[in-house]
Parts: C-alpha cells; structure tokens; sequence
C-alpha cells in the first residue's frame, strides 16, 4: 500500500501524471523518517521541516500536520513496517509545462514504505569518505526533490570505493552529500552553523541533544578541510545513517584509523534514545 494524497491505495493503482511539476521541474519537498519496531522516530520535528520546506517554496499541503501524522501512521499500519523508512513527498501537482507557478496549483502527496535495516556493521567498522567542491543550489536548507548536485556527488564517491562524499565551498566544509558532518577535537565537537548551506537535518539536533548529556562542548562554526583532516573523530548523520564514523578522507587516515570514544559513545545514547522512544510511545 500507498500513500496518494489523503487515501491509501495499492501501488499499481497510483497515477502521476506525465507534467506533474515534481517529475518535470523537481518542484516539490520530501521527507524520510526512520521506523524502529514499528514506531516513527522523531516524527514532529520531520513534519515540522516538511512543511517548513513546502512553505519557503510556495507550496500549501494539501492536508494538516494532524491528518499527515494519521495518514502515516496508517501507511505504517497497512504495510506491517517493523524497521526501516518511510519516504514521502508533495509537488505542486499537475499543470500544463511552464516555468512559472500554476495560477490554481493541485499539490500531489504521496509516500511509501522502505523495509531497511540499521547500518549496524558499518557503525561499527567506520567508513571512507572524499571531499568534493560543493556546486549544489544556495538553499540546502529546503529538503527539495532537486538533488542532482548531491547525486553527482554521491555517484564519485560511490566510483571510489567511499560511503560519502564531504562538500565544500572555497575549502569551507559544510556537509555530506546526504548527510550532516561533525568533527571531534581536544575532546570538542564542531559543526557547521544553521543556515542555508545545510540542512537542518533531525538527526543532528538530537546529536547535539545527546553532546549536552555527555558534557561535550559543541562548536556551530564553520571550519575548513585542513582542520577536518586534523580531526581527532569524524562522523557523519542522517536518518538511514544514525551516527556513522569516518575513519578515512582522501586517503587520509582521520585520528587512530578507527572509530573514537566519544563517536562510540554517541552511538550508544542514541540507540537508548530509540529504545526509550519505543516504550514511550507504546
């Protein structure tokens, strides 16, 4: 089953038409939330951004929050997800092909289900990453269907054996491809501030969350690549990444070649958190 709009459906019934705005111009926001033993992780802070996307492109939902939430859970429902995703998007809705909005705009919702387990061993093991120029768009902090400048990027990582591709603009770090960046020094955590470089991603906000339970010292600054090689600990964060270790850049070993006390130790608090989210919610 579906999401279409307001209704669930089967996915062989689901129709989009040909000069739907999304499919035509990538004029639409989406959304991805994790789902741990059958429960949605973090699930107001994501719609929050949702519509916060849709509104700084002119886009009105095509429902509230509230009928969203049921709505998803009630995909969640249908389709029996214990562990994995749920992608979910609006586009302004058909209309005939032209560059500006539609007079009478018809957003289009849809979402599904992804069955997907956590990236436990690569957690564990650490990952290789590269560092590219950033040549997205200059509002990373609109989740936009618009994402070829982080495919491009994702795609030479991939070609070069690495789990990410870390960006930036004139030697000025800002994030991964798909992914929030932290580095660790001295026993501080650094990460870019808030702004339209990145995204705003939930994860990160509950990084910072589980930093302040340990007493860390947390830096929103910016900072450069020299200093990202001269990392103690490097991890990145997304939904479907959690808080996956670094361990090399360009080659570079970062810190001891594996994965950091206070990166482990960020790992452990936030499967807690999970767990405790669960019983909870339950």
């Amino acid at each position: 089953m579906i999401l279409f709009n307001d209704q669930l459906i089967q996915r062989e019934e689901a129709r989009v038409d040909i000069e739907d705005r999304g499919y035509q111009f990538g004029d639409g926001v989406y959304e991805v939330v994790s789902v741990y033993e059958g429960k949605i992780f973090r699930l107001e802070e994501h719609l929050q951004r949702f519509q916060y996307s849709a509104g700084q492109i002119g886009i009105e939902l095509p429902m509230s929050l509230d009928v969203l939430t049921t709505n998803l859970n009630k995909l969640l429902e249908a389709n029996q997800l214990v562990n994995g995703q749920i992608y979910f998007q609006v586009t302004r809705g058909y209309a005939p092909r032209n560059h500006p909005f539609p007079a009478r705009p018809n957003p289009v919702l849809t979402g599904y289900v992804t069955r997907k387990p956590r990236p436990l061993e690569l957690m564990q093991t650490g990952v290789k990453a590269i560092t590219l120029d950033d040549i997205r768009w200059l509002r990373c902090d609109i989740k936009s269907l618009n994402l070829l400048g982080s495919v491009l990027a994702k795609q030479k990582a991939v070609e070069q054996g690495a789990f990410e591709a870390l960006l930036h603009r004139n030697g000025i770090v800002t994030e991964g491809s798909s992914t929030n960046l932290f580095i660790i020094k001295d026993g501080k955590m650094q990460t870019h501030p808030l702004g339209n470089l990145i995204l705003g991603g939930i994860t990160r906000i509950v990084i910072l969350e589980l930093a302040e339970q340990l007493n860390m010292p947390v830096i929103e600054e910016s900072f450069n690549l020299q200093e990202l090689y001269a990392a103690d600990e490097v991890f990145v964060s997304s939904t479907t990444s959690e808080v996956m270790p670094i361990i090399l850049i360009d080659g570079k070993q970062v810190g001891s070649g594996s994965v950091g006390p206070l990166t482990r130790k960020l790992q452990k608090l936030l499967e807690e958190m999970v767990f405790a989210h669960q019983e909870k919610v339950q």
